[in-house]
């Protein structure tokens, strides 16, 4: 179990925004300036990391939730609903220098996907995060090989099998049922595809 706790921990949801973002410069190396790159790694580290960590810290120090891990619905409705709110600011936020607008879109991407996990919890379904976020970078690297049209199958080969370690370790931790697992793939993936859309028609 502690491997799988391990994974759980190195891989968790709110370490992937910053992860897709720094993939994105590497991908892209010449798209912009250092500085400029230091710039929104540093906001998009302290926007889905820090401040998701503060307010974990927060609500557990009030007693309004019980657990860090936020195991049940209802522990989970606010920080879903904040995380939400935050990832559309960020994605407006970085709209505004203009050369960074796929990466924008991916954060719109993340709210869409966060709304959602939302809609589901009357159903008392509790999608993953943990898949929705790997499955959110795979569709997000996915975009970047078709948009500039580069070869990035291995990296994609290599997320899927990252996408199985995760599934496997929230399923062998008894976190999740195997369908809100599922559910969570589809909704990461599914929810970057939208962004992608969204962000073809406006820029036509």
């Amino acid at each position: 179990m502690l491997f799988y706790r391990a994974i759980s921990y190195i891989f968790h949801p709110i370490l992937f925004s910053t992860i897709a973002s720094f993939l994105y410069f590497i991908i892209l190396p010449t798209h912009v300036s250092d500085e400029s790159e230091r710039v929104i790694l540093s906001i998009v580290f302290l926007a889905t990391y820090v401040i998701p960590i503060l307010l974990v810290f927060f609500l557990k120090r009030f007693r309004l939730i019980q657990d860090y891990h936020l195991k049940t619905i209802g522990e989970r409705k606010f920080p879903v609903l904040f995380m939400t709110l935050l990832f559309f600011l960020l994605g407006k936020l970085l709209l505004e220098p203009g050369f960074v607008d796929l990466l924008a879109y991916s954060f719109f991407g993340c709210g869409i996907g966060l709304i959602l996990v939302y809609f589901l919890f009357p159903l008392r379904i509790k999608a993953s995060l943990h898949t929705l976020s790997i499955a959110g970078l795979i569709a997000f690297v996915c975009i970047l090989s078709y948009q500039y049209e580069l070869n990035l199958l291995a990296l994609i080969i290599a997320l899927f099998m990252l996408f199985g370690i995760i599934a496997v370790s929230r399923l062998k931790l008894d976190a999740h049922k195997d369908l809100e697992v599922y559910i969570g793939f589809l909704i990461g993936f599914i929810s970057q595809l939208a962004a992608y859309s969204i962000f073809l028609r406006y820029q036509i």
